[in-house]
This record gives C-alpha cells, sequence and structure tokens, in this order.
C-alpha cells in the first residue's frame, strides 16, 4: 500500500482520505453544522482568489483567437450539454435518477485550467490560447453552469429554474469572484507568486466538500441503496461520454483547418471538466438537498480524463518529433 500511495499525487491521497473519512468517521449534529460553515468559507475564499489571479492580458489575447475560443466554448457549453440531453433517457433508465443527474451536472461545467493548460504544452500546442480558453471557460461556467442546471432540473420539481439557487450563487460565489477581480490590482502579483496559496485552497475546499457530502450520503443511508453495478456503470458512461467528446473537438478542429497546435489545445480546452469548480459549485447550486451520489460522476470523469489525457498528450508529443501529424 504505502508503494501505491507514493505513485499518486498529494490531490489524489486527499480525495482517498476525504472519502473513507466520510463513509468511516461521517459529521453529525454541530459538527455537520461546522462543517458546512467551513465548507461556505472555503468556498468563497476559492473564487475570490480565482478573480484575483485571472489575467486581464490573457483574457484579452483569448478573445482576438475567437475562433479558437468559440469552438471550445461551443464544445463545453452547448456540445456537451446536447450529449447529456441526449443520454438523459438511458442514463435515467441505468443509472437512476441521482446518478443521472449527476452525469448531467458533468456536461454542464467549465473546463479545467491547470490541466489544460499543462497537457497542451506537454502536446506541443498552443498554450496561450489553452489559458485563454480555460480561463474564460471558467468564468462563463460561474454563470452558465447554474442556468444550464435551473433549465433541466429545478428543486421545485415544475423543471423551471429555482431563482433562489441564482441568489445563493451570487452571495457564495459571484461577488467573492467580483471582489477577486476588483482586488487584483493590489493582490494580484501577490496571489500570482504564492501559487501554493490557491492550490492549496483547490485542493483543501474540495476535500472539505468531499467529506461533507460522503458524511451526508453515509448519515442519510445513501450507500446502502447503490450496487457495485452501477459504480462500473458511471465509469463505462464516463468514458463514452468522454470519447464521444474527445472525438468530436477532434474532428470539429480538423474540418475547420485549425492548426496542429490550436487542434491541440482545442481537445484538450474542448474536452475536459473541472473538479475543481465543479464540486464548490455544486455545494451551493444543490444546497440543501442530498449530494452523496451526485459527486461521482464528476470525480469518475475526472480521474479518467487524466488519464486518458495524459497518454494523449505524450503520444502527440513523441508525434512531433517523428515529424507525425495529429
Amino acid at each position: 500500500m504505502p508503494g501505491f500511495l507514493a505513485k499518486l499525487d498529494r490531490f489524489t491521497i486527499g480525495l482517498i482520505v476525504s472519502v473513507g473519512a466520510g463513509i468511516l468517521v461521517p459529521c453529525s449534529g454541530v459538527w455537520d453544522t461546522v462543517f458546512s460553515r467551513l465548507s461556505d468559507a472555503a468556498i468563497v475564499l476559492l473564487f475570490f482568489l480565482y478573480g484575483a489571479k485571472l489575467s486581464r492580458r490573457s483574457v484579452w489575447e483569448g478573445v482576438m483567437h475567437w475562433r479558437l475560443q468559440g469552438l471550445v466554448a461551443a464544445s463545453t457549453f452547448v456540445i456537451f450539454p446536447l450529449l447529456g440531453m441526449v443520454s438523459m433517457p438511458l442514463w435515467n433508465s441505468v443509472l437512476g435518477p441521482d446518478l443521472c443527474m449527476g452525469m448531467l451536472y458533468v456536461c454542464m461545467l467549465p473546463s479545467t485550467v491547470q490541466s489544460s493548460i499543462a497537457f497542451t504544452s506537454m502536446a506541443g500546442g498552443n498554450v496561450a490560447a489553452a489559458i485563454c480558453s480555460a480561463s474564460v471557460s471558467s468564468l462563463l461556467g460561474v454563470f452558465l453552469t447554474p442556468l444550464l442546471v435551473g433549465l433541466v432540473w429545478s428543486r421545485g420539481g415544475e423543471g423551471g429554474v429555482d431563482f433562489s439557487t441564482f441568489l445563493n450563487i451570487c452571495y457564495i460565489i459571484l461577488v467573492p469572484f467580483v471582489a477577486g477581480r476588483f482586488a487584483q490590482r493590489w493582490i494580484g502579483k501577490w496571489v500570482v507568486t504564492h501559487r501554493n496559496l490557491t492550490s492549496w485552497t483547490d485542493h483543501s475546499t474540495i476535500w472539505l466538500v468531499i467529506y461533507t457530502a460522503f458524511s451526508h450520503a453515509m448519515i442519510n443511508g445513501v450507500w446502502k441503496n447503490l450496487p457495485w453495478l452501477s459504480l462500473v456503470e458511471v465509469l463505462a458512461f464516463c468514458g463514452l461520454l468522454l470519447a464521444a467528446a474527445l472525438w468530436l473537438t477532434a474532428f470539429l478542429s480538423r474540418r475547420l483547418r485549425f492548426s496542429r497546435e490550436d487542434r491541440i489545445a482545442i481537445i484538450f480546452c474542448g474536452s475536459k471538466k473541472s473538479l475543481a469548480t465543479g464540486i464548490p459549485m455544486m455545494n451551493v447550486i444543490f444546497a440543501g438537498a442530498p449530494i452523496g451520489l451526485l459527486v461521482i460522476p464528476i470525480m469518475v470523469f475526472h480521474q479518467l480524463q487524466l488519464m486518458v489525457c495524459s497518454f494523449l498528450a505524450r503520444k502527440w508529443a513523441k508525434d512531433v518529433g517523428k515529424g507525425e501529424q495529429l
């Protein structure tokens, strides 16, 4: 086991510990309230730092490459949700309503930032475009993800948009993000130079929300009714969803005659979904609802996309040296 853990990164180890703690030592009573308040505070800090570190220059440069940014945004917020809506009847019949909603939620999330940029750089793609695409995607996700979720699901069960959800989004996510944008003038450089702070905030927020989500699931007896076969089915559906997104982004970027470097950025930024943004937002969007099962698809999709995209990045990096085309 120690040898196995040595091969894992800090974030993955933290996920395993958070899940294990939520199952073995779930919080309840007053501690449930304490951890819920801590989760909200961590989310506020997280999005404040996101606002403070987002570069105006990278956004401007990205906007200028409008064809690439448009395709990435369309893949993230149009193609993915359409794939989810088309697959919804199948997911619901096989997985049940909670896991189905978790799969739909994956489809509505913005792209990742760090890993999209890292894989694009590793594969020899357009890093500047990847920085822009991922940053703009995260910014759009603050607005579009709650809107998309509200269009297909209502806590009131009537199929409409629950506007109290958007108020929570404003208080806990949007207001801190805007405050961070205003504060960037004074603290932006400090935040960028102290990457460990934002990295630990990212990771700690996710670990905290995962722990509370799995704790609630244990207290409410959710796991007793979840067969292992369902986890295998979620893995299979996430694999199919990722494969479809990778193929579509590759196909469209080639048909639209983007350069090899741009295609790499489009594929990595347009096919990935952010766990770092998704789980904190889930805690706000689905406030008051049991989210124990909802987090499973995004956790599975996150690990799967890292493994698959890591393989692709290494392969394409070798293809550059051989002079092969993407």
